[in-house]
């Protein structure tokens, strides 16, 4: 074969997963397929409040390591890379699956932003990604596969998602950036960008039920995905079949993006 490849595909892999608020989320369908495929996963909860959602989850997936993560306090996102660094010695894939806004800043139009809120949407959504990745490089030794989700309104303006906007352009171009500078170490960066999903995260968003029937009646396919085809793609980007791919905006959403 062309591609050298273990079976279960992910087998022997290592991957850190932030983001997962409970079993709706996309980070848990990544996680969820990551363990199936063969993976060790490493999970993150925000915070006192979420570790009860997330405790059962990293049971049920047997995860190596469960650890706080709040990237807007200062050392948790280090500790959590050191923990790793002890555990492992070694990481192979990152998934980045947080995002937040002040939800007056979210709701209200880009005109209306408050330069708190935009600064925080930035740093959490988008800058904290290039801290994990500078992170998590070095343990990616052998080479590895980086994550951020993304949304069409990065490329697309997207009623009533607003400041986001502005925020997952940055973070898709950012994805791009961290390709070409982490390209020689064999590390590949990609943004995803998934169709409508109802997790938590989306339930911020003004009329956000006229987005997802919106994606039903206009998509190519008809039907809207869900956290597993997100997990799927994620796990064939981190696959060998996927060694020669990096830089992209993949989008998992039955082909919305391609509809004017």
């Amino acid at each position: 074969m062309s591609v050298d490849t273990v079976y279960p595909i992910l087998a022997g892999r290592r991957a850190l997963v932030v983001g997962v608020a409970n079993e709706h989320s996309i980070a848990y369908g990544c996680a969820k397929v990551f363990r199936e495929l063969g993976a060790e996963l490493a999970l993150t909860y925000l915070n006192n409040k979420a570790k009860p959602y997330v405790d059962p989850i990293a049971e049920e997936l047997d995860a190596a390591l469960l650890l706080p993560l709040d990237v807007a306090q200062p050392g948790q996102l280090e500790a959590v890379f050191a923990a790793i660094a002890e555990r492992w010695g070694s990481l192979d894939i990152l998934v980045h699956s947080i995002a937040y806004a002040p939800k007056a800043d979210l709701q209200g139009g880009l005109l209306d932003c408050s330069l708190d809120g935009f600064l925080q949407a930035m740093d959490v959504s988008c800058h904290s990604f290039v801290r994990m990745a500078r992170l998590a490089a070095p343990l990616m030794s052998e080479g590895g596969a980086m994550f951020a989700m993304s949304y069409h309104g990065a490329d697309k303006v997207v009623p009533n998602y607003n400041v986001m906007g502005p925020v997952k352009a940055a973070l898709e171009a950012s994805c791009r950036y961290l390709a070409h500078e982490l390209g020689p170490q064999g590390i590949r960066v990609h943004a995803v960008s998934p169709g409508p999903l109802q997790t938590r995260a989306a339930s911020g968003l003004k009329d956000f039920d006229l987005l997802l029937s919106d994606a039903v009646a206009r998509a190519p396919i008809g039907e809207l995905v869900d956290i597993f085809d997100v997990g799927n793609t994620c796990a064939y980007l981190a696959s060998p079949y996927a060694k020669r791919l990096t830089g992209s905006t993949v989008y998992v959403d039955g082909g919305l993006n391609i509809i004017a």
